[in-house]
């Protein structure tokens, strides 16, 4: 164990909170200094459009952050290149004795801290690592066989039952933080400097800094999450936590949410909202056990699917225009703040795949650039899911109607109007299949191929082609 008279580095990444933060309360708890810092990796910016929200999203918690060390006296270092050439050069200039930071389970990250303690290893200083980012890491939860689960009933069983103080319990640093080096305050590059530009996180009216996602979280305890198990699945109503982003950036742990669910009235709401939780801890197992479903179907027999891949209607579900009202809702309010409701992903999912036979791997990508909170583990299990190529999916024959499930989960149309302004004054009935109401939709000034587009297909006859391609792909 390092001296508690050394000094250590403590290296952000996805974790951008000072409480409960289990790396940095071991390094404040076990060496005498601690100096901050956070690396905006060139290798992960680079290829992002030059209006990214979740650049610009990090970039204000890493203010906001930097803004809290130096009340504290101290000061968050911040550069600006690769991680692994700054982590080294970091360590050697405040002469260190460890480094210190939080797991990241995906593929591009694990081969990232490979070379980063190779790096380290020839100054002779140890890259120590801890879990933070997940409830249950790696083979923590596993079958009697000590094989990873694929199935998630089996697994969440476990999860639930492990799910104790042990594994909740926070890391406090409150009374550490004199272990902070005092440091000079230095400048924060601002997000041109980076390379980039403002993309509208001011209109989502998201609070990136830790109080902001503290309060986020006591808003969904005080208010919906004794609902939860109700009220989820209806995208006009405010009945998710809108967590997701902080969770994925580390303002707020994983087990304070867990804690939070555990402290609310027993019922069904917190439950299910743990199940979302195990949901998540399963995908990051998957992920990191199986590291190939980053690029391939789970399933390899669907490995040689013949997706139709039509430019033309991958076009038209990206930018909502497919003439199905759920589904073109729902892609402008992805377009339009990054964010997109779950029941939603899961109906976009769908139709994307098995409607418009498009291959998911299109669309897995298509949320990785838009969605705010894309988490690679669940933005992938997600979409294996939805496609029913993943560990656990949806059977293939399992297709959903977009009708349907607009009726069952947006019965007034609140969420299509407030998305599809041109559709408004139309009455709600019709506007769950347009198609088959277009005299009515008329008469209130809504005129089919004009205002609104017509269906880009037709389910009925996709969902034959779907059944067909899928038949075909088995019996092979």
């Amino acid at each position: 164990m390092p001296s508690t008279s050394a000094r250590a580095l403590f290296w952000f990444r996805r974790d951008l909170r000072l409480d409960d933060n289990h790396a940095l309360a071991r390094a404040l708890t076990e060496v005498g200094d601690v100096v901050p810092v956070f690396i905006f990796d060139r290798n992960i910016l680079d290829p992002l459009p030059r209006q990214d929200r979740r650049v610009e999203f990090i970039h204000a918690a890493v203010a906001s952050l930097k803004a809290r060390l130096q009340e504290l006296g101290s000061d968050l270092i911040v550069r600006h290149g690769d991680a692994v050439t700054w982590i080294a050069r970091l360590a050697g200039e405040h002469k260190v004795s460890a480094v210190y930071t939080n797991e990241d389970y995906e593929p591009d990250a694990i081969a990232r801290d490979v070379l980063a303690a190779r790096a380290l290893g020839v100054r002779d200083i140890p890259l120590r690592t801890f879990k933070d980012t997940v409830i249950f890491a790696r083979a923590e939860v596993m079958t009697g066989q000590k094989k990873p689960y694929t199935v998630f009933t089996p697994y969440k069983k476990q999860w639930r039952e492990r799910l104790g103080h042990d594994a909740v319990a926070a890391h406090p640093s409150a009374d550490h933080l004199d272990k902070l080096a005092k440091l000079p305050e230095s400048p924060m590059p601002s997000l041109e400097k980076l390379g980039f530009e403002p993309a509208g996180l001011a209109e989502t009216k998201i609070d990136a800094s830790e109080a902001g996602a503290q309060a986020a979280l006591e808003r969904f305890v005080d208010r919906a999450i004794v609902r939860y198990h109700e009220d989820r699945d209806f995208p006009a109503l405010p009945g998710t936590s809108r967590l997701s982003v902080h969770n994925r950036f580390g303002t707020v742990s994983i087990r304070a949410l867990a804690r939070a669910a555990l402290a609310a009235p027993k019922g069904e709401g917190a439950e299910t909202w743990l199940s979302e939780l195990a949901w998540r801890d399963f995908y990051f197992q998957l992920l990191y056990h199986y590291p190939d479903v980053a690029t391939q179907p789970f399933k390899t027999e669907y490995t040689d699917i013949a997706w139709q891949n039509d430019p033309e209607l991958f076009a038209a579900w990206c930018e909502g225009r497919t003439g199905y009202p759920i589904v073109d809702a729902a892609m402008i309010q992805l377009n339009t703040s990054g964010f997109m409701h779950n029941r939603l992903r899961m109906i976009v999912a769908s139709f994307l795949t098995k409607d418009l036979l498009v291959d998911y791997r299109w669309g897995e990508a298509y949320f990785a650039k838009q969605l705010l909170d894309f988490d690679q583990a669940p933005n992938n299990g997600g979409w294996q899911w939805a496609a029913s190529t993943g560990c656990d999916a949806q059977p293939y024959f399992r297709i959903f109607n977009p009708s349907r499930q607009s009726e069952r989960f947006d019965p007034d149309a609140k969420f299509i109007k407030h998305y599809l302004p041109a559709l408004a004054k139309a009455d709600a009935k019709l506007l769950h299949a347009p198609w088959e109401n277009s005299s009515k939709l008329a008469a209130s000034g809504v005129k089919l191929g004009v205002d609104y587009p017509r269906p880009v297909v037709d389910h009925a006859t996709q969902r034959d082609a779907c059944l067909v391609m899928f038949k075909k792909i088995r019996e092979t």
